[in-house]
């Protein structure tokens, strides 16, 4: 289920808009909202659009749009689909009520107001397994109609915090490249064993009836 959700400014990271979390969200939330800090930090203009970082029993998945970051932290079984649906709701209607104020901002939290909707739009998205007497809930029908999310770069939080990994798309390039690279090399090695196998078979074969026919002979 979605637990959290913070908008900020791409640009300096100043949050305009946040849910309002009870006192259980915070205390367990308290982590991650500090690595949602971190993620806003490594966002830049050649960021990914929409991204998942896992940590721990959690994913922080975030959307890129119109110099807004929309961040929210799910579950970690929660669906992406439906993650990132539930980030583009609310970031079609943020950009209408509030698109020609973001760059002129000041004020921490000047957006507060948002709250009433993002509640409204979690409350539709709270829970994968609610399903209605007829066996299919609204999310059963979200889930199997929006876009496929399988090209969304996931990160792990580790690699943020230890490996200094990046959010730019060119970074994730890289290492879609170098992971395809790795594949073609395994696959290629395999394809070469099989031929020497093919190759040398016969003869090995030879060798082992050679073998045991001069055993036999004389023995």
């Amino acid at each position: 289920m979605v637990r959290s959700t913070i908008i900020v400014r791409a640009t300096d990271a100043l949050p305009m808009a946040a849910s309002v979390d009870d006192e259980q969200t915070e205390q367990a939330l308290q982590e991650h909202k500090q690595q949602s800090k971190l993620i806003f930090r490594r966002i830049t203009p050649n960021s990914e659009p929409r991204c998942s970082i896992e940590s721990g029993q959690y994913t922080l998945h975030y959307l890129l749009a119109d110099n807004v970051v929309y961040l929210t932290i799910a579950d970690k079984s929660y669906p992406r689909k439906l993650a990132f649906s539930y980030l583009e709701e609310l970031s079609k209607e943020f950009s209408v009520s509030y698109g020609p104020k973001v760059e002129s901002v000041r004020k921490p939290y000047a957006f507060v107001g948002f709250d009433t909707f993002m509640s409204k739009t979690a409350r539709l998205y709270q829970d994968t397994r609610a399903a209605d007497t007829a066996g299919s809930s609204n999310l059963d029908k979200l889930n199997n109609e929006l876009q496929d999310v399988t090209r969304i770069m996931t990160k792990n939080m580790e690699e943020l915090l230890w490996r200094g990994d990046s959010l730019d798309r060119m970074s994730h390039l890289s290492t879609s490249l170098r992971s395809e690279s790795e594949r073609y090399r395994k696959a290629a090695r395999n394809i070469n064993i099989q031929a020497l196998i093919r190759q040398y078979a016969p003869f090995g074969a030879v060798a082992v009836i050679l073998i045991i026919v001069l055993w036999w002979r004389f023995s």
